[in-house]
């Protein structure tokens, strides 16, 4: 039996009510952020597409003209986003073009990447299967993006891009990780890397890696304090293998070591140590509490 449209409208209208008024602002004007979330796709596809249009374009346009097109696009589609996270949207237009001023160098960091997954993956034929195909490019694509704009000082936006990643790839890096050149995830599912954690150069990752925060310190609230380091960092030439643990703000893994698979690590090692699971030939010595 139907409800009766008076009773409906009625009803309606005093949910309408309770749940309008919390999204949005004050007598029911809507949100600075109101569309953000369906504007993160385009935004990363138009500024991905300047550094690589012979993957995130049709490939049927290139060179210089080109270039400056699609990243009038790019451009314009950060000014959007960044005027509904920006405290004065007038800064929108100066943060993006300093966003933009950044892709050649990022463009050339993801090309070490690209690099490293081709020289640490004997699967991998060619770059092109690489950025077409591989979760890690996909990742870390978005992340150096992220990361240019957290440094920029840039609120939720950052962190909504690196989601956006962690849902399409199954890997979770914060934008405010600070990641060296010539980084590799194989097979990447499952990877964690915490807001505070360095990362030095020619670093591999495995699957299920997490590099995270052993405890938190609380406030007087009772709650975790927040902007203090959490994370551990990882020197350069280290390789991280599947499943392995890694936590502690006070945590150091030194240049050139070798962590094993499902190690759990809360206390620094020394550079070049390889360390594997307890019951295996772990050299105890060469892990020094901090």
């Amino acid at each position: 039996m139907s409800v009766a449209p008076a009773v409906l409208n009625e009803e309606l209208a005093a949910l309408g009510r309770r749940l309008g008024a919390p999204a949005g602002g004050e007598d029911g004007a809507p949100s600075r952020t109101a569309g953000l979330k369906g504007q993160i796709k385009p935004l990363l596809r138009a500024l991905r597409a300047a550094m690589y249009p012979q993957i995130f374009t049709d490939g049927t346009a290139a060179g210089p003209a080109f270039a400056a097109l699609v990243l009038r696009e790019g451009y314009e589609r950060l000014e959007q986003a960044l005027c509904c996270v920006l405290e004065d949207p007038a800064a929108a237009g100066p943060t993006a073009l300093a966003l933009l001023r950044r892709l050649p160098e990022i463009r050339a960091l993801l090309d070490t990447d690209v690099q490293a997954a081709y020289d640490g993956d004997p699967a991998a034929r060619s770059a092109e299967e690489i950025m077409l195909s591989y979760p890690a490019f996909e990742a870390v694509s978005i992340y150096r993006i992220a990361h240019e704009l957290y440094a920029l000082g840039v609120p939720l936006l950052p962190r909504m891009m690196t989601e956006y990643a962690h849902r399409l790839t199954g890997i979770d890096i914060h934008p405010g990780a600070a990641i060296g050149a010539y980084f590799f995830m194989d097979h990447g599912t499952g990877i964690v890397i915490g807001e505070t954690t360095t990362i030095g150069d020619h670093v591999k990752l495995y699957q299920g890696v997490t590099l995270g925060a052993k405890s938190f310190e609380l406030g007087p609230d009772g709650n975790p304090v927040k902007g203090i380091k959490r994370h551990p960092d990882i020197g350069s030439r280290v390789v991280i293998y599947a499943g392995a643990t890694i936590l502690g703000g006070k945590t150091v893994i030194g240049d050139g070591c070798v962590i094993g698979g499902s190690v759990w690590l809360t206390h620094s090692v020394r550079p070049g140590t390889t360390v594997v699971a307890a019951g295996s030939r772990a050299n105890a010595a060469a892990v020094c509490s901090s």
